[in-house]
């Protein structure tokens, strides 16, 4: 295998042992009733403001439909108010609850566990030239998720 498919398969395991210690993260919490995509999705509203629907699904790269089943669950759970805007009643606005504050301030614990690990185990150039590496595989993920031609 050459060196690609290395970083090929290290990516992949990356994303799988971090989804797995978040898992675990969540599990161990007064938050164990969400689902770490719940977190995301938490994270994605952010603290004391208000988004409407289909800025919180394009953050998320979701359609407003999948987001809404998500939404649903939340708010029933008491992590998540949602109210129509007094602008326009068409829009919806999300905000998180008390209890959905928490859960963020849980939840940016862990990416600050997350910082911590990467400062400990790589230095700051080495962190820089990933981030540039990692920034162009991202871009070119989004032109072609978004359906523009992407060189192979």
């Amino acid at each position: 295998m050459n060196v690609y498919g290395q970083l090929e398969d290290l990516l992949g395991r990356i994303f799988g042992h971090t989804l797995s210690v978040q898992q675990a993260y969540v599990a161990e919490s007064e938050f164990k009733n969400i689902s770490v995509n719940d977190m995301h999705i938490i994270a994605a509203i952010g603290m004391r403001t208000s988004r409407n629907m289909s800025s919180i699904a394009k953050k998320m790269g979701v359609t407003v439909g999948t987001l809404t089943i998500a939404i649903n669950s939340l708010v029933k759970k008491g992590y998540v108010h949602r109210v129509r805007s007094e602008k326009d009643r068409r829009v919806v606005l999300i905000s998180l609850s008390e209890k959905g504050e928490r859960a963020y301030i849980y939840q940016q614990g862990f990416h600050e566990m997350l910082r911590k690990l990467l400062q400990h185990e790589i230095s700051l150039e080495q962190c820089e030239i990933l981030v540039s590496a990692l920034t162009k595989v991202e871009q070119k993920m989004m032109k072609k998720s978004s359906g523009a031609d992407v060189d192979s």
